[in-house]
């Protein structure tokens, strides 16, 4: 939870108090100290230096006050972009697994009842957990090639289509959230 700021009245008030505590304690059997008659302030008025000196401090205090906030954000901000990065760098290190698994599933036999639909299982899960986390699969079969998104491999003359659009995709590429974590890899019609 944030602290409240101080109230800007209270702060003065304080300062006011303050500033009394301390004339009364340099007042010496009713009399000021030397020093005080020696240097008189240039308006001839020492409450009129006294709430200037009040002002600088509160000023000082706001300040203060607004460098610790802008610290305090910046700060949380960093630990966000910290932790999206992290989350990042597990997701891609997880890709692999993922394309190991689809590549598993499609060598099984149909027949194959034990291995196959262990296979399965533990791809739905990986999958589900993507999911939840923000990532999502591109397949961009017969889109037009975008080098943000795609990377070209290859191209290949393909009469159907249309020069530039994706005809084959070698290997699916990952979104998290808006950022690209793994280009879709493609076969780019000629």
């Amino acid at each position: 939870m944030p602290k409240e700021r101080p109230d800007e009245e209270v702060v003065r008030s304080q300062l006011r108090d303050e500033k009394q505590r301390v004339e009364e304690e340099s007042t010496v059997d009713g009399r000021r100290s030397t020093e005080d008659e020696a240097a008189p302030d240039s308006n001839g008025s020492a409450s009129t230096d006294a709430e200037a000196k009040a002002a600088e401090y509160l000023e000082l205090a706001q300040r203060t006050q607004a460098d610790f906030e802008n610290f305090r954000k910046r700060a949380v901000k960093d630990m966000a972009a910290s932790g999206a990065r992290a989350k990042a760098g597990l997701i891609r290190e997880l890709l692999p697994v993922v394309d190991n698994l689809e590549r598993a599933l499609g060598a099984v036999e149909e027949s194959d009842d034990g291995v196959g639909q262990g296979l399965k299982l533990v791809y739905a899960e990986l999958q589900g957990v993507l999911s939840r986390n923000g990532v999502e699969a591109m397949v961009p079969d017969g889109e037009p090639f975008d080098p943000n998104i795609h990377e070209a491999i290859s191209t290949r003359p393909v009469e159907e289509a249309e020069a530039g659009t994706v005809v084959d995709v070698v290997e699916k590429g990952y979104k998290l959230d808006e950022t690209v974590i793994r280009p879709a890899r493609v076969v780019v019609a000629a």
